[in-house]
């Protein structure tokens, strides 16, 4: 009973290690950060909204504030929020920057992605499936 007792105090007292949300590459960071300052903003939010061929596509918008139930992260020296609906959406996502010839765009590297459009402008989760069948109705 008392070995019991003293593995539940341990465990309450002992954090670990919690993995963010998403991750960013050093260039996303980098592009982030310079957005940021020339707008002066304090965040980038991340969010999905229901649209596309293929149900979900990213958002990116300007915050000044965090608000109550975003998720908060921090990678590179850059404060990204989640939107609370999109966090089971884009957890484990790499975040990525590209810049060439052809395009300049954030690119999301998302492991819960089912399925994309051949344009690549929307995406589907196991969760989004059934979401967007009964918003379209």
């Amino acid at each position: 009973m008392a070995s019991q007792i003293l593995a539940a105090a341990v465990g309450r007292t002992t954090t670990a290690a919690r993995r963010q949300a998403v991750s960013l590459t050093e260039a996303a960071a980098s592009r982030i950060r310079q957005l940021l300052e020339q707008r002066k903003q304090s965040y980038l939010k991340l969010g999905v909204k229901a649209r596309g061929c293929n149900g979900l596509s990213y958002t990116l918008n300007y915050a000044d504030d965090k608000g109550k139930f975003d998720e908060l992260v921090e990678d590179k020296g850059v404060k990204i929020l989640i939107d609370p609906k999109a966090l089971m959406h884009v957890i484990g996502t790499e975040m990525d920057f590209v810049d060439d010839k052809l395009r300049s765009e954030f690119i999301f590297i998302n492991p819960n992605s089912k399925g994309q459009c051949g344009c690549g402008e929307s995406f589907m989760t196991t969760g989004s499936a059934g979401a967007t069948k009964h918003s379209s109705s």
